[in-house]
Parts: C-alpha cells; structure tokens; sequence
C-alpha cells in the first residue's frame, strides 16, 4: 500500500501571523510566551490541514522562528563565541541575534546569510573551524514529536542531515576540510536519535540535498560512517535520507546501500535517479520516497502522468515500500488557492498551491494503490485542466514570438569596449572619487503602505495618490542631497516588490493577493505567475524617473528588474524552456531602457540579484544557463548609447566559479552584496583583474544595526586595497526597503562620512 507524505509545509500562517508576530516580539509589543502561543497555533493548524487532505505521515519539526539551518545550528550548540551564549538551552535573545545581529550597547553583527540552494529562500550560515564544539543545545524535535503524538498523528521528524549541514557552512580558512568535524558533530545527531527513538518516533528524516551537487567520493564514504553510527541509536525509529532539487544518480548505487530504512528522490527536478533505478534496482523492503508533484512551482499536477511515472518506479522497485510525496518541502510555494477570488477561472484553474498539492499526493497514493478505476473522476478532470491549458490563445503571442525568433548578436552589443564607454561617462558624469548612492529602494513607511491601501480600496484618486508619491520622491530626494550622496534614487515608492511591480503592468502575468512564500524570517514574497508570453504594452518607469531627475542637478538613477531575476523570482510557466521566457522578458524590459535614455536618464541600474541563485545545482549543467542569462541581460542593456552608463545589482554571488559570465555581463557598474562575506568576494575581482565599476556592500542592510563610520571606513580601506580606488563605488548591501527611516538615515550619514574620510586619506 503506498502511502502519502510532504517533507516540509510553509510556515508562515495562512494570514501571514508569524511574521505579524516576530516583528511584534522584536519590537517589544508581545512577549515571548506570546510568540510562541501563534506558533503553536500555526502548527497545529498546519497538522490538521494535511490530516484532513489524506496525509498518512506528517512533517514536524519542519516549522522554524526563522530558519531551519539557523535551528540546527542551535540544535548543535554551534553558537559563535561573540554572542556570548553560556551554555545550556539557546535562548531567543541569542537565537534572534545570530539571524538579526544586536543593537545598542551589545552592537555585534548577524551571521552571513545566503540562498538555499537554487531556492530564493535564505538560511543563515554555519560558522565552522577547527575548534568549533558541538552540544545538544535545543529540545525543537523532541517537542515537535510530541505535539504531533498528543494529536494522534503518524509523524515523521525532519532535521538537516549533519552531510548537507557541514558543507554548507563556512570557515575562515578555505583550505579547512569541513567533514574534519563529522566526529566531533555525530555525538549529537546520536543523542538526538537516540532520544528521538525513545520517545516513541516511528520516522525520522535526514534532508541531505547536498547529494544532488555531485559530492566526491570522501564525501560518499563519510555519509556511509555517519548514518552507519545514526541508524545504531534507532531501536524502532525508522531512518530516511531525503534529496531534492536534482538527481542523484552518479552516488546513487552508493547511497541506497547506506544503511538506513529509505530514501527519498526528486523526480520532478531529477529524471535521472529514475535511471540509476531502473539499472541498479532498490534495496528490497526499504522505503522509496518518490517525489513527483512539483514543490517549487504552482501549476496542477498532470495526475495521469505522475501515476504513470509513479507505475514506472513501482516496477523497477517491486519489493520497495512506495511513499507518494511532493519533489521538496511545500515550504517554497503559497498556502492555498481558494483565497484567491480575483483571479479569472481560466488561470485560476492551472494552479496548485501546497494545499492542493496535499490532494494531489494523497490522490496518486490512491491511485497507486487501488488502480486507475478509484480515481478516475481526478484523473479525467485532471485531463481536461492539462487540455485547456495547452490550447489556449491567452498563452501565446505571435508577435513575442516572431520578436525573440529575430534577435541577432547585435542586440546583445554595445558596441564599445567598457573601457572606452568609461572615458565617455567620466566626461559626462563628472564624478568624485568613491561615489557614494544605494542600490534603489528606500524604506516603505507605514504612511506610504496605507495610502497604497487606500488607493488599491478605492478611496483615494489617481491624482491624490500621484501627488502623494511625487512628494514621497521630493522628500527621498532631498534627503540625499542632504546627506550629500553623489549618485541619488527616486526611492521607489510606487513600486510594492522589485519584480510584482513590473510584472503588473508586463502582459503574461498573474498575481495572487495571498500568495506568500517566506523569503527569510519575516521577510515574505508574493512571485509573480508567469503564464504565458511576456510583452510590455507602454513605459513602466519613464514617469517617475524624470520627474525624480527634475528635482536635482546630481544624476538619478533610472531603476529596473532583470529578466533573469524577474525570472527567477517568479513561478515560470512549464510549458517550454526558461530560456525562451527569458528571452521574451528581455525584450520587454530593453524597451524600456531605450525610454529612459530618450527621457534623459543618463544612468540605468538593471538589477540581476538572482542571477546566481539561478545556477544550476551540477556544474556540468552550467554554461548552458550561463549562456542565455548573460544574453538576455545583454539584448536588455546594450539599445542604449555608450554614454548611458549601466548599473547592475547582484546578491549572494559568490562570483569566483562565475567570473567570466559576471564580467560578460558587460555593465560599466556592478554593486554586490558583501558586508557579511568579510570582503572574501573581493578576492574573485583582484584574481581576475575586472575592469569595469564595482560597489561592494559597505554596510548589511539585513539586521537593523547602524554601522559606525569607523568601522565603514575600515571597509572601504581594506576595500581599496584589493581594487583600483578609481573603479570602487560605495554603497549598502542592498535596497532599504525593508529598513525603518531612522536607522537608514543614520547608516547612509555614516557612510557618506566615511567615505570624505577615506578620500582625504588618498588626498
């Protein structure tokens, strides 16, 4: 009998109450006991939904405060020395300053954050080193079990396997082997087991989606030792190693003879461990978790095709013990659909969120099961849902299409070197050494979130909104010439999210209302749906741009979204290849560039801050997106003239193993997040001597803390050290949304002043 089960569920509330709460509790207004009072609420809300959809095997301990590194982290006693932790359970005042840093007398900085594999959620990174120690530091599992046990649910535990959790954490010295500390990290998962086990667990499972990156054979050989030792310390409790992402066919012989009591595979993302199946076999009696409904994207399950791939697998693995789940944690998609009422039924009826994704496992459990026959009313409305989809005219544009079949190489050239468009634009710019600006956004108020309100509702006019922005612009405006920033931004007050705002007026897309995906902490997304060929029917930013540029002598930026991270931060149609809608959203957002140039927008920041995130997880798979993304950001950039300097943005971009595709980008200025990196990224451009513009992070923006002007200036020394001072702009991590005023105002003063510090030091 085959069962049904998720590795993971979103954690946010299906009113988005964890967030509502963290930022209560981080600012004073609710307690501690309140906190975790709405996160109890969610999870046993989040228990009940997947009991009642026909979940047999629930996920706990999939919920996190914050993260589910950072919890294991925590879990482990991997608590850096500078917190000042004691021993004993972690508390939330140390939990919340890793992830968040502190303020005020206790000022120390957060710990580095970056994505989560190809994902655009965040985790936040291990600190490791050679004396890192390790104790059982969290009672998180034991706790999550036994809710689920008090409502009478099958649950399985689900921790970071200590594989994936050892390498992707950091240390000071590369050249450091990370697995070094596989012995001194095992006691722990041991006790952790152990004590797992004697609490009653019937499952327990290890997420190691490090697996799927093509590990080494020391890597191999040490998850052989670790789950050897891990399975020991399970009387009763049954062990499973999980994998998502892509397939891991090259260890797979390897891995399915680990052993412990299954594995789980994605199948919608790793076609090839099917392969690996068919040729090798599966171990007898052990458990398949067979991952075939997307968990990363919100179109509906072809369920005649999953259950004849589910068939498949059942035939190659006679003697497994088959679990239906979805591809990876639910927790990258939205919670449910049937909120959303605006949208049309046409596009509506293409969606699954993790809801409906709970129904689509729990049918193909069935249907495996029982045959075709018990669910063949779902398998022919399925039918019907893939048919129309296919056939229809709102999915396909002629003319995109006949547009993207036109492009040459040209599009993609401008024509000059860098170097000679940099003599071009220091003539026309006339700027300092170390220009100071930031990367475009400036914090969204709580006035300026109620007026859009009132405006989305109804009660104010376009004209009384308009009015409301420009004076938002002045006011942003004004500031830095206050400040006596060098390169200003119009703030971006009309804009709701750096992707949503483009795609609402691109034709294409869709949007949700409820649609939230965690991003990181309390920091939630609504991605854009991408259901057919994009094209942009009029201006999108030409407006705001000019009338900013009008308020001052010194440049404004003209703002926009890359078609890769426009792509990436989206749910994409399935259809046909990224690649292509790539394509089609370049053209779109190039037109646009053309606009701001004729307005007399002397500067254009496309911002790529997901170009890496896209990065295949297999280096062989690289160059291939490698070579279309860098395409599509070029034919976006290169309809301008040479004296139109363009600026881009990146974050997280670990740029040595992408050098060459970074520098193909061809933008005269690349700003990239780096506070946290300790100005490691800045080794990749002095190794590879970069010859265009580059602005290194000065300060991070993710933690509310106010960097000293000392501790900037340092920054920029060590900075100027590395790179040629001529090229070096300065700037935060990234945009300040997210940031109150105050705290903003303060860190960009002390920026400006550190960087008059530093120039005087050069004289």
């Amino acid at each position: 009998m085959a069962l049904s089960t998720i590795s993971g569920y979103p954690r946010i509330g299906g009113n988005r109450e964890l967030k509502k709460a963290l930022e209560q509790f981080w600012s004073g207004k609710i307690t501690a006991a309140d906190l975790q009072a709405t996160a109890a609420s969610i999870r046993a809300t989040n228990l009940s939904t997947q009991r009642n959809a026909g979940i047999d095997i629930v996920p706990v301990n999939d919920f996190s405060l914050y993260d589910h590194m950072l919890d294991t982290s925590v879990l482990l006693g991997n608590v850096p020395a500078r917190y000042g932790w004691s021993g004993g359970e972690v508390d939330l005042d140390t939990y919340f300053a890793m992830a968040r840093g502190r303020t005020g007398d206790h000022d120390i900085a957060a710990m580095e954050m970056t994505k989560w594999f190809d994902t655009n959620y965040h985790y936040i990174v291990p600190e490791l080193g050679p004396k890192s120690t390790f104790n059982l530091s969290s009672s998180k599992p034991f706790d999550a079990l036994a809710e689920a046990q008090v409502a009478g649910a099958e649950a399985k535990v689900v921790l970071v396997g200590p594989i994936t959790y050892l390498l992707l954490g950091k240390a000071d010295d590369d050249s450091f082997d990370r697995l070094n500390l596989l012995d001194a990290i095992l006691p722990v998962y041991e006790e952790v087991v152990a004590k797992l086990d004697a609490q009653g667990a019937q499952w327990i499972q290890f997420d190691e989606p490090i697996l799927v990156t093509g590990v080494d054979e020391a890597t191999v050989i040490a998850l052989t030792s670790a789950y050897t030792r891990l399975k020991e310390k399970a009387a009763s409790a049954k062990i499973i190693i999980s994998t998502y992402f892509d397939h891991v066919a090259d260890i797979y012989p390897q891995l399915v003879n680990v052993p412990v009591d299954g594995f789980g595979f994605d199948f919608v993302r790793g076609g090839e461990t099917l392969n690996a199946i068919q040729q090798y076999g599966f171990p007898a009696g052990k458990t398949l978790v067979a991952g075939v409904v997307d968990g990363r994207n919100v179109w509906k399950n072809d369920l005649r095709t999953s259950l004849s791939l589910l068939q498949t697998i059942e035939s190659f693995a006679p003697e497994a013990k088959i679990h239906v789940g979805a591809s990876t944690s639910l927790l990258h998609v939205p919670i449910t659909i049937a909120r959303e009422t605006h949208l049309d039924d046409d596009v509506k009826n293409w969606l699954a969120f993790a809801n409906e994704k709970l129904t689509e496992i729990a049918t193909l459990a069935k249907g495996l099961t029982d045959g075709e026959d018990a669910i063949a009313a779902e398998l022919a409305e399925s039918d019907a849902v893939q048919a129309l989809s296919r056939a229809s005219e709102r999915r396909f544009s002629p003319a995109v299409r006949a547009r993207v079949s036109a492009i040459t190489p040209a599009d993609a050239d401008r024509g000059l070197t860098a170097a000679d468009r940099a003599e071009i634009q220091a003539t026309k710019l006339n700027l300092p050494l170390l220009p100071t600006t930031t990367i475009g956004s400036f914090p969204q108020v709580p006035e300026l979130r109620a007026e859009r309100r009132r405006f989305d509702n109804g009660e104010i006019s376009q004209e009384e909104y308009e009015a409301f922005l420009e004076q938002q612009i002045r006011d942003v405006i004004a500031l830095q010439e206050d400040l006596g920033i060098d390169v200003l931004v119009h703030g971006e007050p009309e804009r709701n999210d750096m992707v949503q705002y483009f795609g609402e007026q691109l034709d294409g897309f869709a949007f949700t209302r409820y649609g939230w995906v965690q991003s990181y902490g309390s920091r939630y997304v609504r991605p854009p749906l991408i259901f057919g060929d994009v094209s942009r029917p009029q201006p999108m930013t030409v407006r705001w741009a000019t009338f900013a540029q009008s308020l001052s002598e010194k440049p404004v930026k003209g703002m926009l979204t890359g078609p890769v991270t426009i792509l990436n931060w989206s749910f994409v149609r399935d259809d046909q290849p990224r690649s292509e809608t790539c394509l089609q959203i370049a053209l779109a957002i190039r037109d646009e560039v053309v606009d701001l140039e004729k307005a007399g927008i002397a500067m254009i920041q496309i911002d790529e801050a997901a170009l890496r995130e896209g990065l295949p997880l297999r280096r062989e798979n690289w160059q291939h997106y490698l070579d279309w993304a860098v395409q599509s950001f070029r034919i976006t950039a290169s309809g301008v003239k040479p004296e139109t300097q363009i600026h881009t943005h990146m974050c997280y971009s670990e740029f040595g193993d992408i050098f060459q595709a970074i520098s193909d980008l061809d933008a005269d200025v690349i700003s990239i997040e780096n506070a946290r990196s300790g100005l490691e990224l800045l080794e990749s451009f002095r190794n590879e001597g970069y010859d265009k513009g580059v602005g290194p992070g000065v300060y991070d923006i993710h933690s509310p803390r106010v960097p000293p002007q000392e501790e900037i200036a340092e920054n920029l020394r060590q900075t100027i050290s590395v790179l040629d001072v001529k090229q070096v702009w300065v700037n935060p991590d990234c945009g300040l949304k997210t940031r109150k005023s105050p705290e903003t105002t303060a860190a960009l003063r002390n920026m400006v002043a550190a960087t008059l510090e530093v120039r005087s030091e050069i004289g």
